[in-house]
C-alpha cells in the first residue's frame, strides 16, 4: 500500500513554492560556479600540460649577434641538443601596438589555429588569438604594420607564447599591445632587422629542475664561449611559457573557500527552514503522530521535498557547470591567455564538492533538526506549544515602551536566530560585492598613479650581450664593451644615466620570491629626489607597503639565478607605487654589485631616445608600458568581477526572501489577530517588513567597517600570495554607496513579494488555530 503521506507533496511543494524556488536558485547557482570553475580550470590544465609534447614546445632559447654558420650550429648540437631557427622581426603599428612576427613553424613550438588558416600569400598574417580578441579583430579585417597592409587571414596560439611577454624582465604580460604572429617566409625574408633566435631540445630531457638548471648553466656556458650569444633563456626561465601554468589553478584556494562559505550559509538555512516547517505544520504532526505514524515515518516524510529539490538544484547546478559556467571560466582563460585548443574533462573532485557535500550537508541538517523538534510530547504539538515547558513566559518588556515598539521588539526576539542567519549572509554579500566593484576601481587609482608620477617619462634600458660576460675571452670582451658603450651613447638633453640591479626576495610564509629593481642614481639626480649619503638605501612606498617595512627594518635579498645574497638596511622610503625598488647612488650599486664604477645600462629620460642602436636598445617604460600592470588586470578580471557581483545580488535576494517569509509565516497567527483587530496591511506590514528593514540596516551598517577590513585582507593576500608588484588599497565612499544602494535594492525587492504574503493571510487562521 502506498504511503498516504505522498499524496500532500504536491499541496505542500505549491504552497511553499517560493521557499522552495529560491533555496533552488542558490544552490543550482552556486553548484553551477564551483563545477565550473573545477571543471573549466581542470580542463585548461590538461591542455596546457599536454602542450609541451604535443606542440614539440623548446627546452629554451638563446639569441645571437649573428647569424650561426653550419659548423657553429654543429658544434652546439654536438652539446646533447636539437636547434631550430625561430628568428623573428620586431614591427609596430600607428597605435604603437608591437608585432613579433616569425616564419610558420614546421618542426618546433607548433602552431595551434583556432580560426581561418596560416598565411599563403605575402599579404596574409595570422596573430594571436587573445591579442585579436582583446582588440576586436575579425578575420579578413586589415592592418598596417609599417607601411605594409596584411590580411588578417587565421587566430592562432604560437605554444612557446602562452603568456604575451614582450620582455622575459617584465612583471606582467600584455594581450592589449603585443601580439606574436606569422607571414609567409617569403614576406618574411624582406624584412633586414631580423632577431636571430634559436629554440632546442635535450636530447635527453632533464629529469627534474634541478637538472634542467644544471643543464641549462653548463649549455650557456659552451655556447656561450664559442659565439657572441645576446641573451640565453632556459625554459624554467621563460616567462611566456611558465607564467601561465603557475598561474592557473592558483585560484582554486579561493574558489574553494567561496563555495564552502556558501555551504555554511546554505547549512543556516536549511537549518532554519526545516525548523520553520515544523513550527507550520505543528497541529498536523501532532494530528498525525496520534494516528499513529512514528517519528520515523514523519521525518522519512518531511526530508522528501528538500531532498528533491537539493538532487533537481545538482542536475541543474552541474548541468549549467559542465555548460555555460565551464566556458564563461574557459573565456576568462582565454581573454588572458594564449592558450591551445581544450577538451572537458569530468572532474570527480567538482562532483564531490558540488553535489556529494551538499547532499549529505542537507540531510544530516535536516535530520537532526528534524529529530530535535520531534522530541516533544504529542500534546504540545496539538496545541501549537513549540517549548516542552507549560511555563514558559515571554521575555519582559517595560509596559512604558509604546506599544508598537514592544510589538516589534517581539517580532525581532521572535526571529533571532532569523537575523543572525541574515547577519552572514549580508558579511558575506557585501564582502563580494565591494570586491567586485572596488577592484576595477583600484587599476583605474594605480594607473592614474602611474601616468601621474612616474620615476621619468622614458626608462630605457639597455640590452647587453650576453657574450661580454665571456670571462675566457677577454680582450674581445673588452672590444665589444669599448663598442657597446660607444654605440648605446645619446645626444639626448634629458637623458640621465642610470645603473640596475635585478634581484629577488626570499621566499617567506605568505610571501612568494619577487623580482626588485636596484636603482643606482646620478649624484643630484633631476628624476629621483633623494639626497643619498654614501651606502644609503632608500625602498619604493610599494615595497614598504607590501612587506609591511619601515625605517631602520633589514632586508635580505638574492640573486635572481642564483644563491649568493645580500642584506641591506633600510634608511627611507621614497613615494613611488609602480614597482617594489630600491634605490642607492650608482657608485655605490656598482661596487655592491662588482662592476666597473663607469657602468651603466640605462637611462632616465623626459623625452624619447632615438639616436643609440636598436639592437642595444632593451626594454622602453613609457607611459604605455607603466599602465600593463592595471591594463591587462582589467582585461583578465573584467568579467569575473561581473559575475562575483550579481552572484552576491543572487545571495542577497535568496537569503532576504527566505527569511523574511519564515518571519511573516511563523507570525501568520498574530498577522490574522490583527486584522481582526482592525488593522491594515498596510499598517501590518509597517510592523513586520519595517521591523526587518530596521534590523536589516542596523546590521548592514554595523557590520560594513568588518567588511572593509576584511576585504582589505583578501586584497593584501591576493596581491601577497598570487601577484607580483603591488597598488594602493583603498576603498571609495563611492563603492561603498553602491554597495549600500545594491543592498537597499535588494531588500526592497524582497518587500514587494512579502507585502502580498501578508495580504493574502486570512482573518480566520487565527479562530482556527487558537493555541
Amino acid at each position: 500500500m502506498k504511503d498516504p503521506l505522498n499524496a500532500r507533496l504536491p499541496r505542500q511543494f505549491k504552497n511553499e513554492l517560493g521557499k522552495y524556488l529560491v533555496i533552488f536558485i542558490l544552490m543550482a547557482f552556486s553548484i553551477a560556479l564551483e563545477a565550473g570553475y573545477q571543471v573549466g580550470d581542470g580542463s585548461m590544465i590538461k591542455a596546457y600540460n599536454e602542450s609541451f609534447e604535443k606542440y614539440r614546445i623548446e627546452d629554451g632559447k638563446f639569441e645571437t649577434k649573428d647569424k650561426m654558420n653550419l659548423a657553429q650550429k654543429n658544434a652546439i648540437e654536438g652539446y646533447g641538443v636539437k636547434v631550430y631557427e625561430n628568428f623573428y622581426v620586431t614591427l609596430k603599428d600607428e597605435s604603437e601596438k608591437t608585432y613579433r612576427l616569425f616564419k610558420i613553424r614546421r618542426q618546433i613550438n607548433l602552431i595551434d589555429i583556432f580560426e581561418g588558416q596560416l598565411p599563403e600569400r605575402d599579404d596574409e598574417i595570422a596573430l594571436d588569438r587573445a591579442f585579436c580578441s582583446n582588440n576586436d579583430l575579425s578575420l579578413g579585417d586589415v592592418i598596417t604594420i609599417e607601411g605594409d597592409d596584411f590580411v588578417l587571414c587565421g587566430k592562432i596560439a604560437l605554444s612557446d607564447y602562452s603568456a604575451l611577454f614582450a620582455d622575459n624582465r617584465d612583471i606582467m604580460f600584455d594581450a592589449v599591445y603585443f601580439s606574436v604572429g606569422v607571414i609567409s617566409d617569403a614576406k618574411f625574408d624582406t624584412y633586414k632587422n631580423v632577431t636571430y633566435n634559436y629554440a632546442y631540445l635535450y636530447e635527453k630531457a632533464p629529469v627534474d629542475e634541478a637538472d634542467e638548471k644544471d643543464k641549462a648553466d653548463e649549455l650557456s656556458k659552451k655556447i656561450n664561449s664559442r659565439l657572441a650569444l645576446n641573451s640565453f633563456t632556459p625554459r624554467y626561465l621563460n616567462k611566456a611559457i611558465r607564467f601561465t601554468g603557475e598561474d592557473m589553478g592558483s585560484d582554486r584556494g579561493m574558489m574553494d573557500t567561496l563555495f564552502c562559505i556558501i555551504i555554511v550559509i546554505m547549512a543556516f538555512v536549511f537549518a532554519v527552514t526545516a525548523s520553520n516547517t515544523i513550527q507550520k505544520e505543528m497541529s498536523i504532526i501532532g494530528t498525525l503522530l496520534a494516528s499513529g505514524y512514528t517519528k520515523k515515518e514523519l521525518i522519512i516524510h518531511y526530508m522528501k521535498l528538500p531532498l528533491i529539490v537539493t538532487l533537481a538544484a545538482a542536475i541543474t547546478g552541474n548541468i549549467l557547470g559542465y555548460t555555460w559556467m565551464k566556458n564563461v571560466v574557459v573565456d576568462l582563460y582565454y581573454n588572458s591567455y594564449s592558450l591551445p585548443t581544450y577538451h572537458t574533462i569530468f572532474s570527480g573532485e567538482a562532483f564531490i564538492k558540488t553535489t556529494l557535500i551538499p547532499l549529505i550537508m542537507m540531510v544530516v541538517i535536516n535530520v537532526a533538526v528534524l529529530v530535535y523538534k520531534l522530541q516533544m510530547p504529542i500534546l504540545n504539538f496539538l496545541r501549537r506549544q513549540n517549548t516542552t515547558s507549560l511555563n514558559h513566559k515571554a521575555f519582559p518588556l517595560n509596559k512604558k515602551i509604546p506599544f508598537l515598539a514592544r510589538y516589534r521588539t517581539r517580532i525581532f526576539l521572535k526571529n533571532i536566530p532569523s537575523f543572525l542567519v541574515m547577519l552572514v549572509g549580508i558579511v558575506f554579500a557585501n564582502l563580494l560585492i565591494l570586491f567586485g566593484l572596488d577592484f576595477p576601481v583600484l587599476l583605474d587609482s594605480f594607473e592614474k598613479e602611474m601616468v601621474e608620477h612616474p620615476l621619468a617619462e622614458y626608462i630605457t634600458m639597455l640590452n647587453m650581450p650576453a657574450s661580454m660576460n665571456r670571462e675566457d675571452h677577454k680582450l674581445e670582451t673588452a672590444f665589444e664593451m669599448i663598442d657597446f658603450y660607444d654605440a648605446v651613447s645619446t645626444e639626448n638633453e634629458t637623458a640621465e644615466k642610470i645603473s640596475a640591479y635585478s634581484l629577488k626576495t626570499l621566499p617567506n610564509g605568505s610571501y612568494n620570491g619577487e623580482s626588485v629593481t636596484v636603482y643606482g642614481i646620478e649624484e643630484d639626480s633631476r628624476f629621483i629626489d633623494l639626497d643619498l649619503d654614501e651606502h644609503q638605501i632608500y625602498i619604493s612606498s610599494a615595497y614598504a607597503d607590501k612587506f609591511e617595512l619601515r625605517q631602520g627594518d633589514s632586508i635580505t635579498l638574492k640573486e635572481e639565478y642564483d644563491d649568493k645574497q645580500y642584506r641591506f638596511t633600510i634608511d627611507g622610503t621614497y613615494d613611488y607605487l609602480g614597482s617594489l625598488c630600491i634605490f642607492m647612488s650608482r657608485e655605490d650599486l656598482n661596487k655592491v654589485f662588482d662592476m666597473d664604477k663607469d657602468t651603466f645600462v640605462g637611462y632616465f629620460s623626459k623625452t624619447a631616445i632615438d639616436d643609440i642602436d636598436e639592437k642595444y636598445k632593451g626594454s622602453v617604460i613609457d607611459q604605455t608600458a607603466l599602465t600593463k600592470l592595471s591594463r591587462q588586470l582589467k582585461v583578465s578580471f573584467s568579467g569575473m568581477m561581473d559575475l562575483v557581483v550579481a552572484f552576491a545580488v543572487v545571495i542577497y535576494i535568496v537569503i532576504i526572501y527566505i527569511l523574511c517569509k519564515m518571519m511573516i509565516e511563523s507570525s501568520s497567527q498574530s498577522i490574522s489577530m490583527s486584522k481582526i483587530m482592525g488593522y491594515t496591511d498596510k499598517e501590518i506590514a509597517s510592523l513586520y517588513i519595517v521591523t526587518g528593514f530596521i534590523v536589516f540596516v542596523l546590521l548592514l551598517a554595523g557590520s560594513m567597517p568588518l567588511e572593509m577590513k576584511a576585504l582589505v585582507l583578501v586584497f593584501r593576500y591576493m596581491l601577497t600570495t598570487k601577484m607580483s608588484g603591488w597598488f594602493p588599497l583603498t576603498i571609495s565612499w563611492e563603492v561603498i554607496f553602491k554597495t549600500i544602494f545594491i543592498a537597499v535594492a535588494s531588500y526592497g525587492i524582497v518587500t514587494l513579494l512579502e507585502l502580498r504574503k501578508i495580504a493574502k493571510i486570512p482573518m480566520d487562521q487565527a479562530l482556527k488555530n487558537v493555541e
